[in-house]
This record gives C-alpha cells, sequence and structure tokens, in this order.
C-alpha cells in the first residue's frame, strides 16, 4: 500500500511540474512572432464573466473575438501546486490591469484548465477567489493545441487589428512579479 501511494505521489507531481509531465510528447508550444493556434474555447456560464471578455452567450468562442488588444491564456491544473502557489500572482496581474486606466479594457486573463472539469475548474476558482475567467479543458483539445505544456504555462497574445491573434510571450512557470510582468506586457504589445 505504501509503495502504491508513493507511486501515485510520483505521477501527480510528474504531471505538474516544470520538468515532466502532461504533453511531454506533444509538439512545441507557439513560440514568441508565430500566430495563435485555431482555439475553441467554452463561453463561461457567468454572463458578468462574458461581459469581461465581450462575448456573447455562443457555446464556445476564438481567442480573436475576446475584446481585447492582449489576452494572456494561463494553462494550469487545479493538481498542480505550481499553479495554485502562482494564483495570487495572477490575481494581482488582474488586480494592476483593472487599476492602470491605460491598459484596463486592453488586456484580459483567461485561464484553461488542463484535463480539469467543470467542476474541477470552479473549486480551484473559488478556493483562490480568481477573478477572471477559467475554462476547463477536461479533454485536452485546447491543451493539445497549445502543444501539451507543462503547467503552469502562460501564453500572451496580441490582436491585430484584422483579428489574427500573434504570440508576444511563451513561457513554462512563474512569469516573476506582477508589475513587471505588466510593464514587459505592454511594452511588448506597443501600447
Amino acid at each position: 500500500m505504501k509503495v502504491l501511494a508513493t507511486m501515485l505521489a510520483i505521477a501527480m507531481l510528474a504531471l505538474s511540474s516544470p520538468s515532466g509531465g502532461m504533453g511531454a510528447d506533444k509538439t512545441d508550444p507557439p513560440s514568441e512572432g508565430e500566430p495563435l493556434p485555431e482555439l475553441r474555447l467554452p463561453a463561461p456560464e457567468d454572463s458578468s464573466l462574458r461581459d469581461y471578455l465581450g462575448i456573447g452567450p455562443e457555446g464556445a468562442f476564438g481567442i480573436s473575438q475576446v475584446r481585447a488588444d492582449v489576452v494572456v491564456l494561463e494553462i494550469f491544473s487545479m493538481y498542480c501546486p505550481y499553479c495554485q502557489k502562482e494564483a495570487p500572482a495572477v490575481n494581482e496581474l488582474y488586480r494592476l490591469i483593472d487599476e492602470r486606466e491605460a491598459v484596463r479594457g486592453r488586456i484580459k486573463i483567461i485561464g484553461v484548465g488542463a484535463g480539469n472539469s467543470a467542476f474541477e475548474v470552479d473549486v480551484f476558482r473559488k478556493e483562490y477567489q480568481v477573478p477572471f475567467p477559467l475554462l476547463p479543458d477536461e479533454d485536452l483539445v485546447t491543451h493539445a493545441a497549445l502543444g501539451g505544456t507543462r503547467t503552469p504555462y502562460f501564453i500572451a497574445v496580441k490582436i491585430s487589428e484584422g483579428g489574427d491573434p500573434r504570440v508576444i510571450y511563451s513561457k513554462l512557470g512563474r512569469f516573476g512579479e506582477a508589475d513587471e510582468f505588466l510593464d514587459l506586457l505592454v511594452k511588448r504589445a506597443d501600447f
């Protein structure tokens, strides 16, 4: 029994650690300067979250439909201890965006729960008081389209006037201090 528990613990760490885990055999995530692969994400049930994104109540939406100049995607898992530890920093980023008049409404954040059901995503949202949309990706379709990244993984895209989302940031793990990351996003988005 002790061996089984140890093996289970090792498997859980491998799935969530930056050095191994989900999607290790997939293609690479999109690099800076590349277009973001076409994604269809489930619209949040909460109308205030749909309003935040500027989308309608349709069943699914694409990143280019989000009413923003820049969209930050966080690929997370509720079981990832690194994602749990990073949650306050991502919430701080959201708060800073809302406080800075020059970027408020121009930068939006979306979390994608790799392998997580709607229930699991909701547990994470409540536990860490996440104010931005967290979307389930239970079947790992979005996760696979983004290269089967480990968690947490951050991808920021700038949406052109024609609706073409281009990657301006792509990195595994922490993004550092929220204010410095926001300054980097503003610089790369050329606001």
